[in-house]
This record gives structure tokens, C-alpha cells and sequence, in this order.
């Protein structure tokens, strides 16, 4: 299975269609299997991101705020969307390959206000 997870710093992404850096990860029996990959995107664009997951073969993204458009063409092409996500990447990975990783979960260690939880 191949994740992909809309990244700003060490955050989730607030917005899909607003970012600029991925990561991708491929995951085999519950463990990552090589280095994830970290994306710069050229802009933004959340048509590019959708093209980029497709060609990617992406099982599963990650997000924050994603527009209904992009959301509904992303469940057309059978990719599941967990959208709504707030906090470390790296604790959403985590939940993610644990499936439990729940939308509109906000996470340990988020950044709300610019205070850690």
C-alpha cells in the first residue's frame, strides 16, 4: 500500500490544494518498507496532486481541508481519502498504518494556535 500525506513542515497539510510538499510512503505487512520520499511540488495544485497520486498508485491519502471535487474525483479512482487530519505527519503515518487513523483526528503533539497539545 502506498500513502500519501500533504505535508507543511512537520504538520499534516492544512490544506490540499494549497501544498506544496508530499510525502509518500510505501507500507508492506504493517511496516514501512524503504525511505518514505519527500516531494517538492513545482506549485500549488490540488488537480496536480490528484494526477500525482494516480500515477503514484497511492491506496490511501492523508490530509487536511480537501475541497468536495477533488475529494469525490479521488474516491472515483478508488483511493481512499482520511481527510481532516491535524498534527505530526509522523504520528499520522503512524495511525495510519496501525488503521486507526480517523477523520478529523486531531493528533499528539499538534500544533493548535502555535502551542503544542
Amino acid at each position: 500500500m502506498k500513502i500519501l500525506i500533504t505535508i507543511h513542515k512537520n504538520e499534516v497539510a492544512s490544506r490540499f490544494d494549497l501544498t506544496s510538499e508530499i510525502l509518500i510512503a510505501e507500507v508492506d505487512a504493517g511496516e514501512i518498507a524503504g525511505e518514505p520520499r519527500i516531494i517538492l511540488l513545482p506549485g500549488t495544485s490540488g488537480e496536480d496532486i490528484c494526477g500525482l497520486a494516480i500515477k503514484e498508485n497511492i491506496s490511501l491519502i492523508i490530509c487536511g481541508g480537501i475541497e468536495d471535487t477533488h475529494y469525490q474525483y479521488l474516491k472515483w479512482k478508488k483511493i481512499k481519502v482520511v481527510d481532516g487530519v491535524i498534527g505530526p505527519y509522523e504520528q499520522a503515518l503512524k495511525f495510519a498504518i496501525a488503521n486507526t487513523l480517523k477523520p478529523g483526528v486531531i493528533l499528539p503533539g499538534a500544533s493548535i494556535y502555535g502551542k503544542q497539545s
